[in-house]
């Protein structure tokens, strides 16, 4: 496989010589980090955070290896060649990753951390008891959706049509279609599904939207990779964007509610940690996120025309000025 496609050094990421590893054998846990495109800092820092909270030191006692397809149907072969590598655990970042990761061995540990239905996608057995050899955290609540578009309702009160952007191939979209479809005739409006199937069709895809009133985008990688292309078109169009992760308001998106996947990538290191130590992890219960937050960005509502109501600025975890 083209090697570009597997391991890429980044502004950030630990570059360690494999002299080094060989100086260290024996001794050195190796962790492979899958995800299409290169994650969010906050992401892989907060994992990073995590091994060092637990005394892991990168290049002493811990290396992460990266494995970063460049197009989500890689994915499989970038699993794979971390399997060939005998990495001690998988840390699957992001939807596209999970089941490619979890097909890529029966042996190493998976854990993954991912805006996921692991249940129903096929990935565990259930939370409690996740059963095989993947585990990991969950960034899904049952009324996300609804509440997200509650949340738009709020600040646009006539929303005639809203249009959701979801991925073909994701496990994900038949259960976001569903709820968005239950979310959006809650608050009155008609749904309007825009499906993208391939990255390059990001362009045309979104131009559909030109009969809707906002775009809401779902929590997938790919769409995290390519989050200031979608919130630059939204904004052109003058459609409010809203998602669950704040990286895509940071980049430009109107407003987030969700999990704080940075600090889900810091809890990732918990469970890398105690399967290290030995236990299964079909022993260890799938967390689902407690906290959510609320991320407002006032720089694109007053670009959009938008007013945020007191009583919402005053709930806002983070304003972006």
């Amino acid at each position: 496989m083209d090697r570009r496609a597997f391991v890429v050094t980044v502004a950030g990421f630990l570059a360690t010589p494999l002299a080094a590893e060989a100086q260290e054998a024996g001794k050195i846990v190796r962790i492979g980090f899958l995800r299409f495109g290169t994650p969010p800092p906050a992401f892989i820092e907060g994992f990073r955070q995590g091994l060092r909270d637990l005394g892991y030191v990168e290049g002493k006692t811990v290396v992460i290896k990266y494995g970063l397809a460049q197009s989500p149907d890689k994915l499989p072969e970038v699993a794979a060649e971390l399997t060939r590598l005998r990495v001690d655990v998988i840390v699957a970042s992001g939807v596209p990753s999970v089941l490619p990761a979890k097909n890529a061995t029966r042996t190493i540990p998976v854990v993954f951390v991912s805006a996921i239905d692991p249940v129903s996608a096929g990935v565990v057995a259930s939370l409690a008891r996740p059963g095989g050899h993947v585990t990991g955290l969950t960034a899904i609540q049952a009324d996300l959706t609804a509440k997200r578009f509650e949340l738009l309702r709020e600040i646009v009160p006539r929303l005639s049509r809203v249009a959701i952007l979801v991925r073909a191939t994701s496990p994900e979209t038949p259960n976001i279609v569903k709820e968005s479809e239950l979310a959006a005739r809650a608050i009155g409006a008609a749904l309007q599904v825009l499906t993208l199937r391939e990255p390059h069709e990001l362009d045309v895809t979104l131009s559909k939207a030109h009969d809707s009133s906002a775009l809401f985008q779902s929590d997938d990688a790919v769409f995290t990779a390519h989050r200031a292309q979608i919130a630059e078109f939204a904004l052109k169009k003058r459609l409010p964007l809203v998602s669950g992760l704040r990286e895509i308001t940071e980049a430009g998106g109107f407003i987030s509610y969700g999990a704080h996947l940075g600090d889900l990538h810091r809890r990732a290191a918990l469970y890398v940690d105690k399967i290290l130590k030995g236990a299964k992890p079909a022993d260890l219960p799938v967390e689902q996120p407690t906290k959510f937050e609320l991320v407002i960005n006032l720089k694109t509502a007053k670009a959009l025309g938008l007013t945020i109501p007191p009583a919402l600025r005053e709930r806002a975890d983070e304003l972006i000025q």
